[in-house]
């Protein structure tokens, strides 16, 4: 089966161009400019117009599954993933029960192999007593190792000093880290509860709770530990400017520190609490403006080059709870590509950076196998946009199993046409085709 996507304006490597696809089976097999002579192919797909880039990569989604399938769980979220152009994700451990072993990690293989419509990875879980299953997991399996240097769901927190060294000296795997140092928050919030009163503490004293200081202490201690072993460290979802300055520092020691973040952190900042309350109450919380644009800024100059979501459904009913008892989470998987594509369009990114955040540098970062990029015989992950048609539909009627969306008082203006996974047409004219295309993901170290 041969499939030719024509005359799309094709963005890859920095480079934007007319130009064509051609994809065999489940690879590239060809790329053409608007003056090649085009080969035949089975099925043609004209994308006059419109904008052909990598499928995204997200090194960070909560899909719920095992445990917390009310709120969402493989199929219906990884459904939502491709829909917004998304064809590769990365889940993270905190389920019920917390994937903290090979045996659970393979648990949730196996239920992507048959229900993931988008490629797919499973972060291992550290906890203070895993250090042999730590050692066990293969890299080029694992997409990484979460260790959550604050709350989280189970018993997740990584606290004990003696476990963090050993972590952080002996792991093979990245260390992926969530950063918020929780004697502050807990010290923040038993403030917070005596000033307000446990069931009236407003949404809006959340950045003060899961304060900035809580992120930068954890994030200096991750640092020092990763310069101290030499460790391939990755700080998730950076909320603050001043972490920024620390990462900035850092990389002088050791190269191999990087960091993300996530779109809602450049989509909103603090002024927002009024006016959405628990949609947007999120760990780490969303900050400043400055942080907003401290964010963007490093973004913009490549200090941070990977883009995600921390996608982390719940449904209305429990948000929709006073501050004690309302999540910490959101759904994005689905719009993420189309936030980032605003800010392009604000002028803030070009649309060769947005590709590069998105679905270069993610692939390069955890070295992912032949894809995240536009190349003959790599895997033919490609995404089909409308930069021209604004979206209002999947605002309203989003795929994610909780069924809502912070976004519905933002106008998206793009849309997303196609999707292919594994050459697979996965989403056609922005519908599910049902073909179920995912492959596990599998990861370079070494080379």
């Amino acid at each position: 089966m041969s499939l030719l996507i024509k005359n799309g304006t094709l963005i890859n490597e920095g480079i934007s161009f007319i130009g064509s696809i051609l994809i065999e089976n489940e690879l590239i097999a060809g790329i053409y400019s608007d003056s090649d002579e085009l080969p035949s192919a089975d099925k043609v797909i004209e994308a006059d117009g419109m904008i052909v880039i990598p499928g995204v990569i997200d090194d960070q989604v909560h899909f719920r599954e095992p445990g917390n399938t009310h709120k969402g769980d493989i199929s219906s979220e990884s459904a939502a993933a491709v829909l917004g152009g998304v064809t590769s994700y990365m889940d993270m451990p905190n389920n019920t029960p917390s994937a903290t072993t090979l045996d659970s990690i393979e648990v949730k293989n196996n239920i992507a192999q048959k229900n993931s419509f988008a490629n797919y990875s499973f972060y291992l879980g550290a906890t203070n007593s895993n250090i042999e299953e730590i050692l066990k997991a293969n890299p080029g399996e694992t997409c990484g190792l979460k260790v959550f240097m604050g709350s989280s769901t189970g018993n997740m927190l990584v606290d004990d000093s003696q476990s963090l060294k050993d972590i952080f000296e002996k792991s093979k795997l990245l260390i992926a880290t969530h950063c918020e140092y929780e004697p502050i928050i807990k010290a923040n919030l038993a403030e917070a509860i005596l000033r307000y009163g446990e069931d009236n503490i407003p949404f809006g004293s959340h950045p003060g709770i899961r304060s900035r200081e809580a992120c930068i202490e954890s994030t200096k201690r991750a640092i020092e530990l990763a310069i101290k072993y030499n460790t391939r460290l990755h700080i998730l979802h950076i909320s603050t400017a001043e972490e920024i300055e620390l990462i900035k520092e850092a990389k002088k020691h050791n190269p191999g520190i990087t960091g993300e973040v996530c779109v809602h952190y450049m989509l909103f900042d603090s002024r927002d609490y009024e006016k959405y309350g628990s949609k947007i109450k999120c760990n780490p919380s969303i900050k400043e403006s400055s942080d907003r644009e401290a964010i963007i800024k490093a973004v913009k100059e490549g200090v941070i080059k990977v883009v995600a979501t921390d996608h982390a459904p719940h449904t209305i009913e429990e948000k929709s709870g006073n501050y004690m008892k309302s999540p910490s989470g959101l759904p994005l998987v689905q719009h993420s590509l189309q936030i980032m594509w605003n800010l392009h369009k604000e002028g803030r990114f070009t649309a060769e950076e947005v590709v590069d955040r998105m679905c270069h540098s993610p692939a390069l970062n955890f070295k992912i196998s032949k894809r995240g990029f536009l190349k003959i015989g790599y895997y033919a992950d490609v995404v089909v946009l409308n930069p021209y048609k604004n979206d209002s539909y999947s605002v309203d009627n989003p795929a994610y199993k909780c069924g809502w969306s912070p976004l519905t008082e933002i106008t998206l203006t793009s849309t997303i046409a196609h999707t292919f996974v594994n050459g697979e047409h996965v989403v056609d004219n922005g519908k599910l085709t049902g073909i179920i295309a995912g492959k596990k993901l599998k990861f370079e170290y070494g080379k």
